[in-house]
């Protein structure tokens, strides 16, 4: 009898040693995927069991959390609406969150290790902290102003600070409530089908998700590529160009919807806005020559990001001749965002450097210690000074007596390029109007802003007027409010 009962006490005792080796198993190899699995609501409960961290904007909160009294507890506000959704996204309980809601998700729901008071606090207790706070670079008269000069038009304004590189706003029309997405249920779902079925694309952020042909706005790219390369020597010397300008290797006349085009300077070329002009300086810098000066100003780059990321903007790599020539005018397949030529002013303004655009100045805990902090990062030297310093000077003319006398401010230093984008088949679509520009205080030592406007359904009667009209009052707007104290 003894030896039976030895016999099960054994057999127990294995049992036992294999279900502890199990739980082992399970709750130290296999906790992550568990964890994770889908069908594991506790790390959604969780979740939301504690309100989540804010997004910041002048020192105070765009974002907020009310309680539901679910099991999914805390669900995001948004007391501004529709005004910083291309800032902060969305940040839902049903579809998940996108932009700055996304980028710094960590910070804001507090599982971020950084936020924990030890090392490996949060891994050994299994906890998270309250959310900490993103606090962002955006000046809300500055965004205000561009939200409502776009006044529901589709487009995008991009505002940038040349010297550091901070986003000041960020505004993409029509916009949309990201209040609407918070939660969960019939409500939430049937907003999603309604905005993500919308033709009007409310949930896409134009600013730095959408590129366009940028038309005119991209011969000051052109005109720092003829000048670095030396093609230009003097900016005020006839360029040699005849009008009408055959398109090399065709038959087909380049267009110039200015008059006095004929071998004018590249300075009257900008002013003015003639296409041969500009068309002839890019073949004549050559292609090699025109892709290295566009990478310095950030076409082609997938990694640009803000920290959320930005679609990159476009300048074939292989061209023909009159494909170059269409290319060095806005044309053909380039294309770019309207952050991208924020950054076009911004590296001008700044005397050819290019600093590296973000939207996030910091990350803190909940009492307000910081976590992170961004600074100011040159991303490339775009242009020599001294070509910076000529573009200053004929952005300024255009501003003064060219095509952007709408967007002159009394006492301010403006510099402005003017411009209109055909598309559509046989380019029937109304042009897009652009606007990129700069502006400096009288007396400071350095630009306050720089800024690129696009309008998708703006009016326009010829090539270049319709980017004075309908974009250059709204950028005005923005440099204003930029200025302010």
């Amino acid at each position: 009898m003894i030896r039976y009962i030895r016999r099960a006490a054994g057999f127990c005792l294995v049992l036992l040693v294999a279900l502890l080796l199990n739980a082992a198993r399970i709750q130290v190899f296999e906790a992550d995927s568990l964890d994770h699995n889908s069908a594991n609501r506790r790390q959604t409960i969780a979740r939301y069991d504690e309100k989540r961290g804010n997004i910041l904007v002048d020192g105070k909160p765009v974002t907020g959390s009310r309680d539901t009294g679910e099991q999914l507890r805390f669900e995001r506000t948004y007391p501004h609406g529709p005004l910083y959704a291309p800032v902060t996204g969305y940040a839902s309980q049903t579809y998940g969150t996108t932009f700055i809601e996304n980028a710094e998700d960590d910070i804001l729901s507090g599982t971020d290790s950084m936020l924990a008071p030890l090392p490996f606090w949060n891994e050994i207790t299994r906890s998270q902290q309250p959310g900490g706070n993103a606090v962002t670079t955006i000046k809300g008269a500055v965004q205000r102003a561009a939200y409502e000069g776009l006044g529901g038009k589709k487009g995008a304004v991009a505002a940038i600070e040349p010297s550091t590189g901070k986003i000041l706003g960020l505004v993409s029309s029509p916009s949309y409530d990201p209040q609407q997405l918070a939660g969960t249920g019939r409500p939430v779902t049937d907003a999603w089908a309604r905005l993500t079925g919308s033709s009007s694309q409310p949930m896409l952020n134009r600013a730095i998700r959408q590129t366009y042909p940028p038309g005119s706005t991209f011969k000051i790219v052109t005109a720092a590529a003829a000048l670095d390369s030396g093609v230009v020597e003097d900016p005020d010397a006839p360029t040699k160009t005849p009008d009408p300008y055959v398109l090399p290797g065709t038959s087909t006349t380049l267009p110039n919807e200015a008059s006095g085009c004929g071998n004018a300077s590249l300075a009257y070329a900008i002013r003015v806005s003639c296409n041969t002009v500009m068309a002839n300086l890019g073949v004549r810098v050559g292609l090699a020559g025109m892709l290295d000066t566009v990478r310095k100003f950030g076409f082609n780059d997938t990694g640009i990001k803000i920290p959320s990321g930005v679609a990159a903007s476009n300048f074939d790599t292989r061209m023909s001749d009159d494909q170059l020539a269409q290319s060095s005018i806005g044309q053909y397949d380039t294309t770019a965002t309207p952050l991208q030529m924020a950054m076009v002013a911004a590296a001008v303004a700044n005397d050819g450097d290019l600093n590296s655009p973000y939207l996030v100045e910091k990350t803190t805990t909940s009492d307000g210690d910081i976590v992170s902090q961004s600074g100011t990062d040159s991303l490339h030297q775009a242009m020599e000074p001294t070509t910076a310093m000529a573009l200053q000077r004929m952005m300024v003319d255009v501003v003064e007596s060219g095509t952007g006398t709408n967007a002159a401010i009394p006492g301010v230093t403006v510099g402005g390029k003017t411009g209109t984008s055909q598309h559509g088949i046989d380019n029937s679509g109304t042009p897009y109007a652009w606007f990129i520009s700069w502006a400096q205080q009288d007396g400071d030592g350095r630009p306050a802003v720089a800024v690129a406007v696009v309008v998708e359904d703006a009016s326009a009667d010829r090539a270049d007027i319709s980017g004075g009209g309908s974009a250059a009052p709204i950028a005005r707007a923005v440099m204003e409010a930029a200025l302010e104290d």
